[in-house]
């Protein structure tokens, strides 16, 4: 997977800010070359077990506020 391809599932992370959307002349994620593109369950800070939604396509490094990403099989 290319850089751009990759840099389409940025959007929203917290670190997307590094992808040259900022002021400071840093072009690109320093997690972006070895990120891959994996299977996670996004659950909620707050979200109690068992973590039943639908597992989706992010990027390993994915960071997004009050969330992670777990394993797809994990069910808390």
């Amino acid at each position: 997977m290319s850089k751009s391809d990759k840099k389409k599932f940025c959007q929203g992370c917290r670190n997307n800010f590094y992808n040259g959307n900022n002021d400071l002349g840093v072009a690109e994620c320093w997690n972006l070359s070895a990120a891959k593109l994996v299977s996670r369950k996004r659950v909620s800070l707050w979200q109690s077990p068992p973590w039943l939604q639908e597992p989706e396509k992010v990027l390993s490094c994915r960071d997004e506020s009050g969330y992670v990403f777990v394993d797809p099989k994990r069910k808390n």
